[in-house]
C-alpha cells in the first residue's frame, strides 16, 4: 500500500465536489430552481395569482434580455431564468394536487352510499387481507350517480374467491373514510405521505361489500407490466419455493416486499443494507454493467454502437416494465437512457449533469417525489458517488487485486454513508455501525444474486440448466442472508434511538461541507464556520439531552383496539398493557416506537396487569389497576364493580377507561371522582362516541385517544 497519493487524493476528493464550474452543469441549476418552486408550493399552496405574475415577469424579462448585450446580461438572465423555473415548479406541483380537482372525493358533502372504481395497483399480501388502490369513477349519493375522481386504499378480506387484479372494475358498497392523521407524538405522518400521492381515503371491505363488473384497465402498458411481474413471480416461486430466499429475491427484482420476515428486514437495516430490499439504481447499474460486458463486442462492429444502444435501452425499459415501473427503477432508467443517448451520439456526458437531468424530468412528471425519503436518499447517494467516489478510491493504492477490490467497495460505502447518514438519522432514527464491514461482502454477493435472478428468468424454462441456475441462486441468496444475520448479531450493530430536528439536520450537512472545504483550502474562515456549526449542533443536542433527563411523563397511546400506557422517567419507560408486547410487536414498532424515539427513551420495561411489575408501584384486581406515579394517582378501570356502595374515597388524578367498562355516565356518579378522564382505544368506537357526545352536553371534560390522539401529561 502506498500513502504518497493520500494528500493529493484527499484534495481531489473535495475539489471535484466544490470547485464546480456551474456553467458546465446547466441541469444542476435548472433542478435547484425547479425544486425551490416545488418547495414553495408545499408551504404556500394558495399563492396562484402571485406565482402567475412572477411567471409572466420571468418570461418578459427573458424576452427583453435577449436583446441586451452588455456585461450584466448573464446575471440578470440567470435570475430571470431562476424565477421562471421556480414558478413552473410551483404550478406543476399545484396542478398535480388532486385536492384541487372539484370532483375529488374530498369535496363531496353528501354521504356516499356506493361507488364505482377501477383497481389501480397490484394486490399486496397482508396477514388477513389484500391491500390495493382504487381509482374512483363515479359515486352514488342519495339516489343519484355523479362523476367523481379520487384514489383510495382498500383492504379486502382474503376469503374472496379470486385475488383482485389490476384493471378490475368494482361496484363497492359503503363510504370510504378519510385517513387519520398521526395520533401519537413523533409518529410517521402517514396521512401526509399518502396525500402527496393523491390518496385521502381508505376503506375496509368484506367480500360481499363489492361486485366485479368487468375488466377495463386504465393503462394497457401498466396492465402488461403487472402480467410480466406475475410471470416473473411464478418463475421464482417454482425454483425457490416460498421461504425467505424467495421473499428477498422478489423484493430485490420485482420490488414486492410483503413476504419478508420482520426480523430479517430488521437485520438488513442493522447491517446498513436495507437498500438491497428495494428495487433501486444499484440493481439497474449491476444489470447495465453485466449486459454491457456480455454485449461489449457489438460496439466494435460498424454501426454497432447504435445496435448496442437499442438493445440496452430495450432491456433497460423491459426491466422497468417487469418491476411495474417502480419509482426507483424509473429514476435509474431515465439516467441511464440519457447517458446511453449521449454516448451514442458522441456527446460528452457529465454524470452529475445527467443525474440532475433525470431528477428534473422525474420532478416535472411527479413533483411530490421530492418529498419522499427514497428520492432524497437515492439522488444524494448517487450524487455523492459521482462527485467523490473516484477521488477517495484513488487516494489509497493497493497492489494486491483482492485488497484493491475490497477497498473499492469500502470507498463506495463510505461516500454513500457519509452523504446520507444525516437523512438516515432524521427519517429512521438509527445508524448501522458495521456498514463498512457488511457492504464489502453484501454488495458483491447481492450483485451475483441479481445476475443469477435475471439469468433464471431467461434460462429457467430450459431443463437442467434452469434447475442449475435456480440452485445457484438459492445458494447465493442463503449466503447473502447469512452475511446480514451474522453482521446484525455483532455487539452494538445498530445505534438507536438517534433523533435530529430539521435545524440539526442542516447543521450536520454544514459540518460535512465546511469540513471538506477546510481539508482542501486550509483557510481559517472554513474552520470558523465548521467550529460554529459544531458548537451549535453540540448545544442543540446538549439542551435536548438535559431536558430529556428531567422529563416525567404519562402517555396513553393510541393503539387500535388496545390499551397501552407509558410511564416515562428520563430515558426509561414502563409500558403497561393487558396484552403481552415486546420490542418486535407490531403495536410497538408501528404506533409506539417513534414516540419513544422522539423522547429519547431507550430502556423499556413491559408490564401487564396481574403480573409482577418491577419499577411500577400499583394495586390491582380484576376490575381496576391503581398506580402511584410521581406523586400522582392513575386509575385504570377495566370493569366497574356492580356491588352497591362501592366507591373510591379519594379524588383520582387520572382515570383511564378501558375495555368498555363505562356504559353510561351514571355509573361513575358518586363512585369515582377524577381530575382527568381518558378513554383508550380498547373501548368500542360507537360507545366512546356516544359517551363523548353526552359528556359535552353534561359539561364533563374527557379525552378520547381515538378522536383527539394520544394523551400526554407532564409531571
Amino acid at each position: 500500500m502506498r500513502y504518497s497519493a493520500l494528500q493529493n487524493g484527499a484534495a481531489r476528493f473535495v475539489l471535484s465536489g466544490l470547485m464546480l464550474r456551474w456553467n458546465a452543469f446547466p441541469f444542476v441549476r435548472y433542478l435547484v430552481a425547479l425544486m425551490s418552486g416545488i418547495t414553495a408550493c408545499l408551504f404556500f399552496p394558495d399563492s396562484l395569482r402571485l406565482v402567475t405574475g412572477l411567471l409572466l415577469l420571468g418570461f418578459l424579462s427573458l424576452g427583453i434580455l435577449a436583446f441586451v448585450k452588455d456585461r450584466p446580461r448573464a446575471v440578470l438572465k440567470g435570475m430571470a431564468g431562476w424565477l421562471t423555473l421556480s414558478a413552473i415548479g410551483w404550478l406543476v406541483t399545484s396542478f398535480h394536487a388532486p385536492m384541487n380537482d372539484p370532483a375529488n372525493l374530498v369535496h363531496l358533502r353528501r354521504p356516499i352510499r356506493a361507488y364505482e372504481a377501477v383497481v389501480g395497483s397490484q394486490a399486496e399480501n397482508r396477514t388477513k387481507t389484500f391491500r390495493l388502490e382504487l381509482d374512483v369513477r363515479k359515486v352514488l349519493t342519495d339516489r343519484t350517480w355523479q362523476p367523481a375522481t379520487g384514489r383510495l386504499i382498500v383492504y379486502i378480506d382474503k376469503t374472496v374467491a379470486q385475488k383482485p387484479r389490476y384493471g378490475d372494475v368494482w361496484l363497492v358498497r359503503g363510504e370510504p373514510r378519510t385517513i387519520d392523521p398521526p395520533l401519537n407524538p413523533g409518529e410517521f405522518n402517514y396521512k401526509r405521505h399518502l396525500a402527496h400521492r393523491g390518496i385521502y381515503h381508505q376503506q375496509y371491505l368484506r367480500p360481499n361489500d363489492r361486485a366485479v363488473l368487468g375488466y377495463r384497465p386504465s393503462n394497457q402498458l401498466t396492465a402488461q407490466a403487472y402480467k410480466i411481474n406475475a410471470w416473473a413471480d411464478s418463475v421464482f416461486t417454482s425454483h425457490l419455493g416460498s421461504g425467505q430466499e424467495f421473499a428477498i429475491v422478489k423484493a430485490m427484482i420485482l420490488g414486492v416486499r410483503d413476504g419478508i420476515d420482520p426480523e430479517l428486514q430488521q437485520a438488513y437495516s442493522a447491517a446498513g443494507a436495507v437498500h438491497i430490499l428495494s428495487v433501486s439504481g444499484l440493481h439497474v447499474g449491476v444489470l447495465f454493467a453485466a449486459v454491457s460486458f456480455v454485449l461489449g463486442f457489438v460496439k466494435r462492429r460498424k454501426g454497432g454502437k447504435y445496435v448496442f444502444a437499442v438493445v440496452m435501452l430495450g432491456l433497460l425499459w423491459f426491466y422497468a416494465l417487469m418491476t411495474g415501473f417502480s419509482a426507483p427503477v424509473l429514476r435509474s432508467a431515465y439516467m441511464f437512457t440519457l447517458l446511453l443517448i449521449g454516448q451514442t451520439l458522441g456527446r460528452a456526458n457529465n454524470p452529475l449533469n445527467t443525474l440532475a437531468a433525470s431528477a428534473f424530468l422525474i420532478l416535472l412528471l411527479d413533483p411530490y417525489a421530492l418529498t419522499t425519503a427514497g428520492f432524497q436518499l437515492s439522488y444524494l447517494a448517487v450524487g455523492g458517488l459521482t462527485l467523490w467516489y473516484e477521488s477517495l478510491y484513488q487516494s489509497l493504492t493497493f497492489r494486491h487485486w483482492l485488497t484493491d477490490k475490497l477497498w473499492k467497495v469500502t470507498a463506495m460505502s463510505l461516500v454513500a454513508q457519509v452523504v446520507t447518514f444525516p437523512l438516515g438519522v432524521y427519517y429512521f432514527h438509527q445508524f448501522p455501525t458495521y456498514f463498512w464491514l457488511a457492504n464489502p461482502l453484501v454488495i458483491p454477493v447481492s450483485s451475483l444474486v441479481l445476475i443469477l435472478a435475471m439469468g433464471l428468468l431467461v434460462l429457467g424454462w430450459i431443463p437442467y440448466l434452469g434447475l442449475l441456475v435456480g440452485k445457484a441462486l438459492f445458494g447465493a441468496m442463503w449466503l447473502l442472508n447469512q452475511c446480514i444475520i451474522q453482521t446484525e448479531r455483532l455487539p452494538h450493530s445498530i445505534l438507536k434511538p438517534l433523533m435530529a430536528s430539521g435545524f440539526e439536520l442542516g447543521l450536520l450537512y454544514a459540518i460535512i461541507f465546511f469540513g471538506a472545504a477546510l481539508l482542501l483550502f486550509r483557510e481559517k474562515r472554513f474552520g470558523w464556520w465548521l467550529a460554529i456549526s459544531a458548537v451549535l449542533l453540540t448545544g442543540s443536542v446538549g439542551m435536548t439531552t438535559l431536558n430529556r433527563k428531567k422529563q416525567r411523563l404519562l402517555l396513553v397511546h393510541f393503539v387500535p383496539h388496545q390499551s397501552a400506557i407509558s410511564f416515562v422517567e428520563g430515558n426509561r419507560a414502563v409500558l403497561l398493557s393487558r396484552d403481552s408486547l415486546s420490542d418486535k410487536s407490531r403495536e410497538v414498532t408501528f404506533y409506539i416506537r417513534n414516540t419513544w424515539d422522539s423522547l429519547g427513551v431507550d430502556r423499556i420495561t413491559y408490564a401487564q396487569p396481574g403480573q409482577t411489575n418491577p419499577g411500577l408501584p400499583l394495586f390491582q384486581n380484576r376490575a381496576i389497576t391503581l398506580v402511584n406515579w410521581q406523586g400522582k394517582s392513575v386509575l385504570i378501570i377495566n370493569r366497574l364493580p356492580a356491588r352497591n356502595g362501592w366507591r373510591l374515597p379519594a379524588v383520582i388524578d387520572y382515570v383511564i377507561i378501558s375495555r368498555n367498562a363505562l356504559q353510561s355516565w351514571s355509573q361513575l356518579k358518586g363512585r369515582v371522582a377524577a381530575r382527568h378522564l381518558i378513554f383508550d382505544d380498547s373501548n368500542k368506537t360507537p360507545l366512546t362516541d356516544r359517551l363523548l357526545a353526552e359528556a359535552r352536553k353534561l359539561g364533563i371534560p374527557c379525552h378520547s385517544v381515538r378522536q383527539q390522539g394520544a394523551y400526554l401529561a407532564t409531571f
